[in-house]
């Protein structure tokens, strides 16, 4: 049986001499599909349609040849099971891709950029698989829960980002930063880190957004590496939403009626009047940007503190994955990969480490001071100080330093007094 019509984007007719040819294949295994990649020597737009018994995704392309081995996926990819090709009629390529199971296809072609050239690109997803915009929301419980932070290594799979006069790889270096990251976060008491590309895959950028939203994330944090022609620039740098971009998102949200739903702080906005809705999400923006702010200057502050800094003040920008209009969000540039010094630094697991610690006190700073209500971070031990006591006995009860016990609560001498009210640090 076919299911011819699942997608259809034409036929690009070449006449004969021009044929464009298949430079290489590749693919990349994401957690929630299979990303097939064709580099072609010009845009390609296939027919395709599907067949069953076994599961089949077919391609023509006309005017087209193939000039490179074919991949052959090991047991553990999912959803593909091989890809074959043929010439059914003259001047015509095939590619057949076998399933595992019947897919939900996404197809479209890419433009060249500085790393590749044209592109043809093949996701398959599971045929039962969820699309995007859906967000489910489960219910609130009285249960005291982890502060979630969402960590989003950039770029990945067929796009590596900056390279510098090495090879580093962008996508590399932030990755390996991002997990040493989630380590650290996981570690802490009352925190849970949720990485939002866990491999060597693509994520396009607004679904890091709602990956994050889908797992109900306190935070979101960005990593990439800087680049620049000017290879002498270094330093770090963290990002903010700009308020121009926050307005145009606000407009988009309100725009797309799936994403009204179930939005501002469990409150629907597809039942409320435009102006209604308007309001309740531009206030739920200005308390989300106030809080990036309040996140990137605890980063910044950290980050200060381990080496050069490029921008000395927090920076605003319209990156697409800082514009979740409900996660405090920030983009933090660790160091430009286009220096030289900089770039043998990302390469370092020492000083991966050196910003992955940094990101973490700060993030871990900010909930100190503004844990969500209805999180371990938020429900603070107290210690009522009684006669003989000091700080240094208190540290030692509760497992943590001095130090942290007084900047915790703001102190600026070791003097203490009896009946006095001391917060105690979860996490030390």
């Amino acid at each position: 049986m076919r299911w011819i019509g699942l997608i259809c984007l034409g036929v690009f007719f070449v006449k004969a001499g021009w044929a464009l040819e298949i430079r290489g294949i590749r693919y990349w295994n994401a957690p929630d599909h299979v990303r097939l990649v064709l580099d072609t020597s010009g845009p390609v737009k296939p027919s395709v349609f599907g067949l069953e018994n076994p599961s089949r995704l077919v391609l023509d392309m006309r005017g087209v040849k193939l000039g490179a081995p074919l991949p052959k996926p090991d047991e553990s990819t999912p959803l593909l099971r091989g890809v074959r090709s043929g010439r059914p009629k003259p001047g015509v390529l095939r590619l057949v891709l076998d399933l595992k199971s019947r897919v939900r296809p996404k197809i479209f072609t890419l433009s060249p950029n500085q790393h590749y050239g044209h592109r043809l690109v093949v996701d398959l997803y599971g045929a039962n698989a969820k699309p995007d915009n859906v967000v489910k929301r489960t219910p609130k419980t009285l249960k005291l829960r982890d502060v979630v932070v969402a960590i989003d290594a950039g770029h990945g799979g067929e796009d590596p980002g900056a390279i510098g006069r090495r090879g580093t790889r962008e996508k590399d270096v932030v990755l390996s930063i991002a997990r040493k990251l989630a380590k650290l976060i996981d570690n802490t008491p009352g925190m849970r880190a949720v990485l939002i590309r866990k491999g060597d895959y693509y994520v396009p950028l607004r679904r890091r957004i709602n990956l994050a939203r889908k797992a109900r994330a306190d935070l979101f944090i960005s990593i990439h590496a800087d680049s620049f022609k000017n290879s002498h620039v270094s330093g770090a740098g963290v990002y903010v939403l700009s308020e121009r971009g926050a307005s145009s998102e606000a407009a988009r949200w309100l725009a797309a009626q799936e994403n009204a739903s179930d939005l501002v702080g469990g409150v629907s906005l597809d039942d409320k009047d435009d102006v209604l809705a308007k309001v309740l999400l531009d206030l739920s923006q200005t308390a989300t940007r106030e809080h990036s702010q309040m996140l990137a200057r605890e980063v910044l502050f950290e980050l200060t503190r381990i080496g050069r800094i490029h921008h000395h003040g927090v920076q605003q920008a319209g990156f697409v994955v800082l514009k979740s209009p409900d996660i405090p969000s920030v983009l933090v540039e660790t160091a430009f990969i286009s220096n030289p010094q900089e770039e043998r630094r990302l390469r370092s697991s020492k000083y991966q480490w050196y910003w992955a610690k940094a990101i973490h006190r700060g993030v871990r700073d900010y909930f100190r001071r503004h844990a969500p209500p209805g999180t371990l971070l938020a429900s603070e031990r107290r210690h009522t100080i009684i006669r003989g006591e000091t700080l240094a006995k208190i540290a030692r009860k509760y497992g943590i330093s001095m130090q942290r016990l007084m900047l915790y609560n703001e102190l600026n001498g070791t003097r203490i007094k009896a009946g006095q009210i001391l917060k105690i640090p979860i996490g030390g």
